[in-house]
């Protein structure tokens, strides 16, 4: 259950195809690149339970470098570099990291980090040359393409996304399972979605992202191949989807609306027959916007709602969907509680924080505060995000605590209302928030990126808004829309509605 296992029985296998280059590295290639930078770490001091950072775009070696860590029993971040130099530079010096591997690619941002890498000491650039850098390719290609003696189990450390403040690493504890050991999606993989040595599965989304990150790494335990989109694009995900004969797919809610938004010529242009199985995660997906996927890609989407923490997993089948439509699935493996904010157990059918109680650890890197917070008196944890349970036990999801408008006293989700307005003809993407109002609190605003800019007006304004009240009680309307180029979400979908919290609090 790894790529040394591959490397015997099919070195010739392609483990990674870059989708736009079809630049491919072989399991043999895999095996012998990652094996390579484990010796180097190795001979640098890194030891079981040290760190390294990985600043790298969707990259034909992202792989390699995180199979060493993995091999070599340490943890890796990858950092998301669309963030600035200090935003990054906290990422390195927060968790700790002794090395750091980027590309020529991002040399505009590795050279501004000099400030934050006193403690890193290996810091390495595949591609180019970087002045403070060692070329990546000349310190690797001396060393053994054999494993080390003692291999043992990494692990990877996100950090949050930041969205609601300064990012956290999210640190899990090491196996003590010899390396190679499968693991609990690895199981996931195989015997829920239908992944075998021969599957294609297509990542459109950053590899600093958790999702793409280890459901590749899973896949590739198999022997599958993972095909990466450099970087995504509607149209783009489709050709690659009949041009690679893709078999599985992930992709996040705003995939979906951007291909459902695609001239109808040109989403019947494309043979999508080879899809076996796609699922779906990061955010809760709108009804009307699923029900459009299912019908064009047929009976084969799953959802499934989890985290980083890996302190719960709630999966969805196609025809789960369809019987609860909205669903986000059944937990697998415990129990999921719906407390008030007093911690009180909630009904069926009750709105309140959703509580996992699988025991599950894990801890927020250097903030014993955030991770005390994630637990309460009974042991259960939290992602921080409200919805209810129904009679059956299925799942669905409200809205995050920290994104939920209090107006007059009563609390307004805004997931619904961008759900209603994303379905709108003239809307490309949305985010609702709250902005202060000295009678009412806070009153609703939806801020708004149009599929034709130039459609903007104080007529569209009143259009949204009027549309909402068909369909939505008064107090959820929309005081005001407001209609902007882009809104600011991250490549992997996730919106950073702490931006526009920020920005509209200072006006």
């Amino acid at each position: 259950m790894h790529p040394g296992v591959h490397s015997e029985t099919h070195p010739d296998r392609a483990a990674v195809i870059m989708a736009a280059s079809s630049i491919t590295v072989t399991y043999r290639e895999l095996e012998e690149r990652s094996n390579q930078l484990a010796h180097l770490l190795y001979e640098r001091g890194l030891r079981r339970g040290d760190h390294m950072a990985v600043l790298m775009e969707n990259n034909p070696r992202y792989f390699e470098v995180l199979w060493a860590a993995l091999r070599s029993g340490i943890y890796v971040t990858p950092i998301n570099w669309h963030l600035g130099a200090s935003e990054a530079g906290y990422i390195i010096s927060d968790c700790g990291a002794q090395a750091l591997v980027t590309t020529l690619k991002l040399a505009p941002l590795a050279e501004q980090l000099h400030s934050s890498l006193e403690n890193v000491t290996t810091r390495l650039c595949i591609d180019g040359n970087i002045a403070g850098f060692e070329s990546y390719e000349s310190v690797t290609a001396p060393m053994s393409k054999t494993p080390l003696e003692s291999q043992s189990c990494g692990a990877v450390m996100f950090y949050s996304s930041g969205t609601t403040g300064r990012p956290k690493g999210i640190k899990p504890p090491l196996s003590e399972e010899p390396f190679g050991s499968p693991g609990g999606l690895g199981i996931l993989l195989e015997h829920v979605y239908g992944f075998n040595e021969h599957s294609k599965y297509l990542v459109p989304a950053p590899l600093y992202h958790a999702a793409p990150t280890v459901w590749s790494v899973a896949a590739q335990r198999m022997g599958c191949t993972i095909v990466v989109m450099e970087s995504f694009e509607a149209e783009a995900a489709l050709a690659d989807i009949e041009r690679f004969c893709i078999t599985h797919a992930q992709f996040v809610p705003t995939h979906f609306v951007r291909m459902l938004k695609l001239d109808p010529a040109l989403r019947e242009k494309y043979d999508l027959s080879s899809l076996e199985m796609v699922v779906h995660a990061a955010a809760p997906c709108p009804v009307e916007v699923k029900r459009q996927m299912m019908q064009w890609f047929g009976p084969i989407i799953w959802e499934y709602y989890a985290g980083s923490e890996g302190n719960g997993y709630v999966s969805a089948s196609p025809q789960d969907w369809i019987d609860h439509p909205g669903t986000v699935g059944k937990i697998l493996g415990g129990a999921v509680h719906v407390l008030d904010e007093q911690n009180n157990e909630l009904s069926s059918a009750q709105v309140g924080q959703l509580w996992f109680d699988n025991g599950a650890v894990f801890e927020y890197h250097n903030d014993p505060e955030k991770t005390k917070g994630a637990f309460n008196h009974s042991g259960w944890s939290t992602l921080g995000d409200i919805g209810y349970v129904d009679d059956e036990g299925f799942v669905f999801l409200t809205d995050r605590a920290s994104h939920m408008i209090i107006s007059g006293g009563v609390n307004v989700y805004p997931q619904e209302i961008e759900n209603l307005l994303v379905m709108h003809p003239a809307v490309a993407d949305v985010a609702v928030i709250g902005v202060p109002d000295e009678d009412l609190g806070e009153v609703v605003k939806a801020v708004v990126q149009l599929q034709l800019p130039e459609m903007a007006s104080g007529d569209l304004e009143v259009e949204l808004m009027a549309y909402c009240r068909e369909h939505l009680a008064k107090f959820k309307c929309p005081r005001t829309v407001d209609f902007v180029t882009e809104l600011p979400r991250l490549p992997s979908g996730k919106l950073m509605k702490r931006v526009l919290m920020d920005r509209y609090r200072d006006q």
